[in-house]
């Protein structure tokens, strides 16, 4: 167990000291929620119907920041060949590398998504609902994502080609997230939404470290 705890620790801190860590991801998700009165006009009424849905968007673009340096880093220092030989399966290091990037980036997201979809007008009740999606799509951000810099490990243009492969992958959360959010708002039932996206996060948790340990394999071999 301890050996696991200080796996998560190193994870956890080389996601937060990757590139800035959440930092520039919050950042990142902040510009959008500026921006985009500045684009669409500042009308409340406008802005309120489509605060939930661009919430969503900034929240899979934000994550897909982290996600490049997510396995490289590891791979070129040799550090990734050490975590294949260690007693440890790789399965296991992939998932706590995920959950160490969730951590992170995803969580501290999570926190900013309703802060960020109230300032683009959504109503204040909408708030709980809008961390709970955003912390359980941020979790299946995180796996899928690793999927795709798995598979992209060694290849040039690394990122380009991670987002080429997660960004379709990603399209399911963002509409099982913003259909739950629509129809919480419309006074409609919300819950089939939100157990689907719940269900897409427990199966990106459990069948992505295997997806993961595969791709590294195969690129280390």
């Amino acid at each position: 167990m301890s050996m696991l705890l200080t796996l998560l620790r190193r994870e956890t801190a080389l996601a937060w000291g990757r590139g800035g860590g959440p930092l520039v991801a919050v950042g990142f998700y902040a510009g959008v929620a500026t921006l985009l009165p500045l684009a669409i006009g500042p009308e409340p009424a406008r802005l309120a119907a489509i605060a939930p849905g661009a919430a969503w968007v900034a929240l899979a673009l934000a994550t897909l920041l982290s996600l490049e340096r997510l396995f490289e880093r590891d791979f070129e220092d040799g550090a990734l060949d050490l975590l294949l030989l260690s007693p440890q399966p790789l399965e296991l290091t992939c998932f706590l590398k995920c959950v160490g990037q969730w951590l992170a980036t995803g969580a501290p997201l999570a926190l900013a998504a309703p802060v960020a979809a109230i300032g683009l007008g959504a109503r204040l009740e909408l708030a709980p609902l809008i961390f709970a999606c955003a912390l359980l799509g941020g979790l299946a951000f995180s796996f899928v994502g690793g999927i795709g810099a798995a598979l992209s490990l060694g290849a040039r243009r690394g990122g380009l080609l991670t987002a080429v492969i997660v960004l379709p992958l990603f399209v399911p959360p963002v509409i099982f997230g913003g259909g739950a959010l629509d129809a919480f708002a419309g006074g409609l039932p919300w819950t089939s939404g939100f157990a689907l996206l719940g269900a897409y996060a427990a199966g990106a948790v459990a069948l992505g470290p295997f997806a993961m340990a595969g791709a590294c394999r195969n690129a280390l071999s």
